[in-house]
């Protein structure tokens, strides 16, 4: 058995098809690379990290195959000997790229690469939903009959994964904040070209500790920018705790993980749709998109992203977002994809399918290492009103008026920590060398000289547990502060939940600065929202462990 890969994104599909076949030892699988595109590069190296046996493109052509993978009809798929069969390579047929094949027509529906020497080239031609074999029969009747209706193998993934939602939301460090994930396909007018500043632009008007954003990428625009300029392109916004997605699977977590979708004509929106998540136009794929289509339907309906008015765009809506509608003009046999491939694939390969059933592999929950770090430095919006203090930590290079810079010690620039009126450090310290020599300085002790090393610092404090640290204000007498998680929802729904403490400091620092004064009687118990969640913070008289802990 042959698969055909073209780019990675082909290759992607087809490795979801991957469990029609698994347990059966009459399979060979061999992979090999269709020429002719410029995502070869990629492509090549997705199959390498699979661990998949490829051939070269002449010794592919040169031999019989009992069956041929493909996931894209392009290229010189008509060489190849064998039945083949051509698998979705997206959300339906949504995008058109006048610069090749026929004007206005997505290749997985135009003559132009559907066909070779006036005949089909695919044996089988697998298709998401109905509509899309009638929209096939409407341009190449011919091939009407070479095409059946098989369902999405990646969708019925995603399906499978529902159940890991809170599980990867834990590993990317989500929490209670809400997961905004944009989503940018390849070429001009995708997101990322139309757009190229929105993901800096939304880190600098959502509120760290009430928003979490994410980006996916498609595996074109990996390839044709490579890892490395990404990174740089997108480094303000990296900073400020995007996650970007990893090209392979991934993505589609994120879609299982994520609160709302920002996007542009590509399939993930589809995805997100199947899952009835909000959905918000970042643009709209201006003469890319094709009119009539799913996706046409689901961007006129959808709100549109306006940079200045997000946090209101993004917040919960107000009713249930029911764009599942839209997904359903482009996905049928939800959940059942592979049982209906296999018996079509095994009749192609002369043989009878295994006795063992078989189910679409959950997508694997992202490792924590996957989960960024929190910024260095926010510039922080504080405000004390209605018997709480208001905290909204943003980029420090944001343009919104602000209340303080804070900057965590140790991680920030200088200039950054020069600049810092509050400064704190968490006392998670290596293990010291191996040896008798080794020196530390206590909380106490790191908070009184910070005043000494950088002036404009106005509190100083050091995280000692998710719950506790301990601050001093203008080189005073030291305190602790616990900040006490909030429990949320109600019945079922009901969840405690954390905060980063580093946040809950702006609320004491701002709260300080707002009544200065030599001495606060303690205890004393404030209310801080941080995000959309109170938390109650209590400030008490420091114990002597606290006051020695190492930092």
């Amino acid at each position: 058995m042959l698969f055909a890969v073209r780019s990675a994104a082909a290759l992607h599909r087809l490795l979801d098809l991957l469990p029609v076949f698994e347990g059966d030892d009459r399979v060979r699988c061999r992979f090999t690379l269709v020429p002719g595109s410029e995502f070869d590069t990629d492509a090549l190296a997705a199959v390498d990290t699979a661990g998949a046996r490829c051939i070269p493109w002449d010794e592919a052509v040169a031999a019989r195959h009992d069956l041929i993978l493909t996931a894209s009809p392009k290229g010189d798929l008509g060489d190849l000997r064998g039945h083949q069969v051509l698998l979705p390579h997206g959300a339906g047929f949504n995008k058109a790229l006048p610069e090749e094949g026929s004007p206005e027509l997505p290749s997985g529906l135009d003559p132009a690469f559907l066909l070779s020497g006036g005949h089909p080239t695919a044996t089988l031609h697998a298709l998401a939903h109905p509509a899309q074999v009638e929209r096939l029969a409407a341009r190449l009747p011919s091939a009407r009959r070479h095409a059946f209706v098989a369902g999405d193998p990646t969708l019925d993934r995603i399906l499978e994964s529902l159940d890991r939602r809170d599980a990867i939301r834990s590993a990317l460090g989500t929490g209670g904040r809400r997961l905004v994930v944009l989503s940018s396909t390849w070429g001009p007018q995708s997101l990322l070209a139309r757009r190229p500043d929105l993901p800096a632009e939304l880190a600098a008007r959502l509120p760290y500790d009430g928003y979490q954003l994410a980006l996916i990428v498609h595996p074109n625009e990996y390839s044709r920018t490579g890892a490395f300029d990404l990174a740089r392109r997108l480094r303000p916004a990296l900073d400020a705790g995007l996650v970007l997605a990893a090209p392979y699977q991934e993505w589609a977590a994120l879609l299982v993980a994520c609160d709302v979708v920002v996007t542009d004509h590509g399939s993930v929106a589809l995805y997100a749709a199947a899952l009835d998540r909000p959905v918000v136009a970042g643009c709209d794929g201006a003469g890319e998109l094709v009119p009539g289509s799913p996706m046409a339907h689901l961007l006129a309906a959808v709100p549109r992203l306006d940079v200045d008015t997000a946090p209101t765009a993004l917040a919960e809506p107000a009713g249930p977002p029911r764009t599942r509608r839209f997904a359903e003009q482009a996905f049928a046999l939800a959940g059942e994809s592979l049982d209906t491939l296999r018996p079509e694939l095994y009749k192609l390969l002369g043989l009878v399918p295994p006795p063992h059933p078989v189910q679409a592999r959950p997508l694997p929950v992202p490792t924590p290492e996957r989960a960024p770090h929190a910024p260095a430095a926010f510039a922080v919006r504080a405000e004390v009103g209605n018997g709480r203090i208001t905290v909204d930590r943003l980029p420090p290079w944001t343009d919104l008026p602000f209340h303080h810079r804070a900057a965590e010690h140790g991680r920030a620039g200088t200039r950054q920590l020069q600049s810092a009126a509050l400064l704190y450090r968490r006392a998670d310290r290596p293990a010291p060398s191996p040896g008798w020599h080794h020196e530390y300085r206590t909380a106490a002790d790191w908070t009184a000289e910070a005043f000494d090393e950088y002036p404009n610092c106005r509190t100083a404090a050091v995280v000692l547990s998710p719950t506790l640290c301990l601050l001093r204000r203008d080189a005073g007498v030291p305190f602790t502060a616990r900040v006490e998680p909030a429990r949320t929802g109600t019945g079922t729904g009901t969840r405690t939940r954390f905060t980063d403490p580093a946040a809950a400091l702006s609320a004491v620092h701002t709260w300080l600065a707002t009544y200065p004064g030599p001495d606060h009687p303690l205890p004393a118990t404030l209310t801080a929202l941080l995000g959309t969640t109170a938390h109650r913070v209590r400030l008490q008289p420091a114990t002597a462990a606290e006051l020695d802990h190492p930092v």
